[in-house]
């Protein structure tokens, strides 16, 4: 009887030991559960710029010969990558070297063969600016009807305001000379109390925009002129084009 009771807590005693075990198991080290949090420096010191293990096209590297077909269509390198943290910088090699690699190829209802290939690997990395940075280009905004509607109206708008008693040539020379000068083509004038200055916009708008030499404009009834006469242009065995202003050879 105390041997069957002995032997039963014997057995007891087992089995509360192999649970113990079992509850105080530790996984081995490196291992990491489903729901463990990876920690910030780990995380940040992986993505940082340094050579690593990269996938990379044969036919990326390669990328003239398009007639064969190479196995693998890829291969392991040593690659620069990583983040820099700034827009403005990326990941590039600062040191690198040649690593030759086998690879078989084959070329469609034809021989094939291994043939050994070189391939560029970075050693060391440095976050650096960026060579093609994308330049800013000012392009000037296309004109549509409306605007170009507005403009006109800005423009008779303009001339009815230089057209003022102030501005016109008339009353600028009925003031005494040391109360007016030019500046930057504008004639500039003392308003009617004499404390302020004012701008007269010029009146009327350019004979020519290109050939504005050849034209000769009157400030008061903006009419154009050519600066040459009939007799300058026959002087020089030449005709006078009153469109242009310009000296031109004679029809036959």
């Amino acid at each position: 009887m105390n041997f069957a009771v002995r032997v039963l807590q014997l057995f007891i005693v087992t089995l509360l030991y192999f649970s113990a075990v079992k509850s105080a198991y530790i996984p081995r080290e490196g291992g990491r559960s489903t729901y463990d949090v990876v920690p910030f420096m780990e995380v940040y010191n992986k993505s940082l710029c340094r050579p690593r293990e990269m996938l990379v096209e044969i036919q990326q590297e390669y990328p003239d010969d398009t007639e064969h077909i190479f196995i693998p269509s890829c291969v392991v390198l040593t690659r620069c990558a990583g983040c820099c943290n700034d827009e403005m910088m990326e990941c590039t090699p600062t040191v690198t070297y040649n690593i030759t690699l086998e690879i078989k190829r084959l070329k469609p209802l034809r021989h094939q063969g291994d043939i050994f290939m070189s391939f560029a690997e970075h050693s060391e990395c440095q976050c650096r600016m960026k060579k093609d940075l994308p330049k800013e280009i000012e392009k000037k905004p296309r004109k549509g009807k409306g605007q170009k509607r507005k403009g006109k109206k800005n423009r008779e708008k303009k001339r009815d305001l230089c057209m003022a008693p102030s501005c016109l040539t008339s009353a600028i020379h009925t003031l005494q000379p040391s109360l007016w000068t030019l500046r930057r083509g504008k004639t500039v004038v003392p308003d009617q109390g004499g404390s302020k200055i004012s701008q007269c916009e010029p009146c009327c708008s350019t004979c020519s925009e290109r050939r504005r030499r050849l034209f000769v404009q009157d400030p008061e009834t903006c009419q154009c002129s050519c600066k040459h006469s009939e007799a300058d242009c026959r002087s020089r065995q030449l005709e006078l084009n009153e469109r242009t202003c310009r000296c031109d050879k004679p029809r036959r």
